[in-house]
């Protein structure tokens, strides 16, 4: 499969380089389209489209024939489908001129550090990277292992501990009151981040270990004050990626207002599904859709561009009260994007808003919850004091003696072995 698709967006491209003809370059952009799309759409899709096909005429009193099929997903298709694509259209735009390196071009598309879960890398960005010599820098290695470092507590200690009360709390959801449902939905929140995040730390600092320069992924989005910051902050390279070939194409922001709302809920339902075939991403992406809204509306979604209290060191309490609304509306989205079905979601949202909301949370005072708690507030607070960096401990304790820096990775170290837990648990970002 990768394979196939680097060497038809390779010849794509070189075909782009010396046609002239603007139609006959629209269908060589449009060829390129249709295959990696349409690869994506049968691996990912197809079963979901069959079913809500068949559901669908089923309501209407039709009977539609047709059997799922038993399709494995292959690895990473998500994030290279994007990256080939990418490269196609900007050779087409001229942005970038197509390579005639096979090997580098393979190189750019299968980059083990961040092939199965980005972030999903630019031609223009990566690509000449791998024409460079390589030489070793001890500084970038430090640099490099110092964020593989953070990345593995974030999977292995914030990440896996959250997920373990996060999965108890939705599996059961049918017996647990509003506020131990929305403690759930905050331990999932914890949990996508510290993984998805985590997987982006280790694979942007395994890069550098060999002199290669990813683009950054998360920028401390649970810090953010508006919906319009987090998604500044949340999964940088596919935000950018839908909108430098989505959301602009369509016409951005500009035109009326309506073709403006309109290509905010295409983008946003379009992020949804591109996460997997399921009511529920599309669901999530309708709510981040609905939040965003009135912001670009009131034009405010330019507002936050610094990260928080980048001049001090604690928020304001009105910077404060926006970062706790930003982060309940943005639980409350998560529960939606974990839930099993529409109806799982529904269920929970309805416990949630009840007034059991305003109870003590269920069976959830046990020494390991209030460890995991303590973790979490530790994590928030450590990268908070980090937030002004690439990750938060990019220059931990740097003006202090070799003795203490090492003493703080070493304790960074113990905590991984005392909390990581003995099952596996893979990244959730491999299923997508």
């Amino acid at each position: 499969m990768i394979l196939f698709s680097t060497l038809a967006d390779f010849l794509i491209g070189k075909r782009l380089g010396v046609e002239k003809k603007n139609t006959h370059r629209k269908r060589l952009l449009w060829l390129s389209i249709a295959i990696n799309l349409g690869f994506l759409g049968f691996f990912k899709y197809y079963n979901f489209f069959l079913d809500s096909f068949q559901s669908a005429f089923s309501f209407a009193g039709f009977a539609i024939g047709g059997d799922m099929l038993n399709i494995v997903l292959p690895v990473g298709i998500s994030f290279y489908t994007f990256q080939t694509l990418s490269y196609t259209i900007d050779v087409y735009k001229g942005k970038l001129e197509p390579t005639s390196d096979l090997i580098a071009f393979s190189a750019f598309v299968s980059f083990f550090p961040q092939l199965v879960a980005g972030p999903i890398e630019r031609a223009t960005h990566l690509l000449p990277q791998f024409k460079n010599k390589r030489t070793f820098d001890y500084a970038l290695a430090v640099n490099g292992m110092r964020q593989i470092l953070w990345g593995f507590f974030k999977k292995l200690v914030i990440a896996d501990n959250c997920a373990t009360y996060a999965n108890e709390i939705f599996n059961n959801s049918e017996v647990y009151g509003g506020s131990t449902l929305f403690l759930g939905g905050v331990f999932f929140a914890f949990q996508i981040y510290g993984d998805f995040s985590g997987y982006s730390d280790i694979a942007i600092g395994t890069a550098r270990l060999f002199g290669f320069d990813l683009m950054r992924n998360f920028a401390f989005p649970y810090f953010s004050r508006d919906i319009a910051e987090f998604w500044r902050r949340w999964h940088i390279s596919l935000s950018t990626w839908f909108r430098d070939y989505l959301y602009i194409p369509l016409g951005g922001s500009r035109g009326t207002k309506s073709k403006q709302v309109r290509n905010i809920f295409i983008i946003f339902i379009v992020s949804g599904f591109w996460h997997g075939a399921n009511w529920t991403f599309i669901l999530w992406g309708a709510l981040n859709a609905l939040y965003f809204l009135p912001i670009f509306l009131l034009n405010r979604n330019r507002n936050n561009l610094e990260i928080v209290a980048h001049q001090g060191y604690l928020p304001s309490i009105q910077e404060l009260i926006q970062i706790s609304s930003t982060f309940f509306l943005t639980v409350i989205a998560w529960i939606s994007f974990r839930a099993e079905s529409i109806d799982h979601a529904f269920q929970m949202y309805s416990q949630i808003f009840s007034s059991t909301l305003f109870m003590a949370p269920q069976d959830f005072y046990s020494p390991k919850v209030l460890a995991c708690l303590l973790l979490v507030l530790g994590f928030v607070i450590v990268e908070w004091f980090g937030r002004k960096r690439q990750f938060a401990i990019e220059y931990l304790l740097e003006s202090y003696p070799r003795a203490i820096r090492w003493g703080a990775y070493t304790f960074i170290i113990f905590l991984i072995g005392m909390f990581m837990q003995t099952e596996e648990s893979p990244f959730i970002y491999f299923q997508f």
